[in-house]
């Protein structure tokens, strides 16, 4: 998702500032009502469409996670699986960003998520058959990916040609707590279909259920969209977009930021499966568990970031040390209640570094840049899967769930932490803490009187 012109029309702010630049929209309320942008009939129609395919798209991933792990009994080879889906943002994300940049939206969403929809339903027919083996999971993860590549920033780009600049900010939160609301969803549903009659039938709804996203695509009313101008073919548009994000830093530290807590933090499907089957000993139903409780914390967390009215740096790196802290401390919970108990505030602050991350960097992007610099934001956050994933695997393997864990925490704070030093060297400040009532961490210039 990505600001609308008003917002991008602002001037880039200078390098010493680590604050997004406002929109010149701000006469507009800072907090707007929660679900303002769902008032627009074709967001309504994208909204309505994502949340049947984004639980069909989370049932898919616990019951692929569950498949690998009963195939294989190897939390590697659930990094594996993790680590394919994300290779080819990783391999060709950038490229991607390139030609959204250059392609009309809407025709390409059609294209990509038939394209997912096909994937899904021919990991039903295997596994229903009786066929499926491990490297068939493998191909269709990586399938998916290709199909992301395309699919991710042209979604997030689609938004401000849907609902203008002025709801904006809305519309971003609100896909993230739509993702959020169907992760609740998903996992309780795939929970009862692996249990119950297996996991062929969570494969084979996920791939039905991208027909809701492509009935809202066609749907849609063309004279109603926001014109936005495309970028035209040209020569040494990849390295524009690479020189466009390095030269400001309000762009360069949340994606570096969320490089390393895509990479080494949120590999959930490695240690939740694993902590289910291997610390706790139970099921796929406990594992589904794990993955409900964190979908509502995530879900209270964009819920949060819809009525908040501006995506500050100091959220950002708040909310991810926070992140590290919480992982650290759930990966030595002694009992299955109390490790679960840690997934709600996981989930929030997990989902408040995805939001405020996303939202400052679309409010301070250019629109003919949008599709390149949103692009090398995934590649960087689920790109670093391919890496991330296996390692973690790896060190889950060989020295427990609980070691792994705290590692994906202890990376998680340290990048969070190295942030935020760099920060305020950047921008001339420094930390100080006050007492108003309780205390207040503020920032303030260098040499400026306590």
């Amino acid at each position: 998702m990505s600001s609308g012109p008003g917002a991008d029309s602002a001037p880039a702010p200078a390098a010493h500032d680590t604050t997004p630049p406002p929109s010149r929209n701000a006469a507009a309320p800072r907090k707007a009502s929660m679900f303002s942008s769902l008032r627009i009939r074709n967001y309504r129609l994208f909204f309505l469409g994502q949340v049947v395919s984004n639980t069909g798209t989370w049932m898919q991933r616990i019951a692929q996670d569950w498949l690998v792990l009963s195939l294989t009994g190897s939390s590697t080879a659930v990094g594996v699986t993790s680590a394919l889906q994300f290779l080819p943002m990783l391999l060709f994300g950038l490229y991607g960003g390139v030609l959204v940049d250059r392609l009309p939206k809407r025709p390409t969403l059609l294209l990509t998520q038939s394209a997912m929809g096909l994937a899904g339903l021919a990991l039903a027919v295997l596994t229903l058959s009786g066929h499926v083996q491990v490297w068939h999971v493998y191909l269709a993860a990586f399938a998916v990916g290709l199909a992301t590549v395309m699919d991710n920033p042209a979604r997030q780009t689609f938004v401000p040609e849907m609902v203008g600049p002025h709801q904006l900010q809305n519309a971003i939160s609100l896909n993230s707590a739509n993702f959020q609301s169907a992760r609740l969803v998903g996992p309780a549903v795939a929970g009862v279909l692996i249990t119950g009659v297996g996991t062929g039938w969570a494969f084979l709804l996920n791939g039905v259920s991208f027909l809701a996203p492509i009935a809202g695509l066609l749907l849609m009313r063309s004279r109603e969209l926001h014109e936005i101008r495309r970028a035209p073919r040209g020569k040494g548009q990849l390295r524009e977009g690479l020189r466009y994000v390095a030269v400001r830093p309000e762009l360069v530290w949340p994606i570096v930021l969320v490089g390393f807590i895509g990479t080494f933090g949120f590999n959930f499907p490695v240690w939740l499966s694993a902590y289910a089957d291997d610390v706790f000993h139970a099921g796929a139903g406990e594992y589904s568990l794990f993955n409900t409780l964190m979908a509502v914390g995530s879900l209270v967390g964009a819920l949060l970031a819809a009525r908040r009215g501006t995506a500050r740096l100091r959220v950002l790196i708040a909310a991810a040390l926070g992140f590290g802290v919480l992982e650290v401390l759930a990966s030595v919970a002694p009992q299955l209640w109390l490790f679960a108990l840690f997934m709600v505030p996981i989930g929030i602050f997990g989902m408040t570094v995805n939001v405020t991350a996303n939202t400052s960097v679309q409010m301070a992007t250019d629109p003919e840049m949008r599709g390149r610099v949103m692009a090398l934001f995934m590649m960087v956050f689920m790109g670093g899967t391919p890496v991330g994933a296996p390692l973690v695997g790896w060190v889950t393997d060989a020295y427990g769930a609980r070691v792994g864990f705290a590692a994906g925490g202890a990376v998680s704070l340290a990048a969070a932490a190295t942030v935020a030093l760099l920060l305020l060297r950047v921008g001339n400040q420094r930390v100080r803490l006050t007492w108003q009532g309780g205390p207040r961490v503020r920032l303030c210039p260098r040499g400026a009187a306590v």
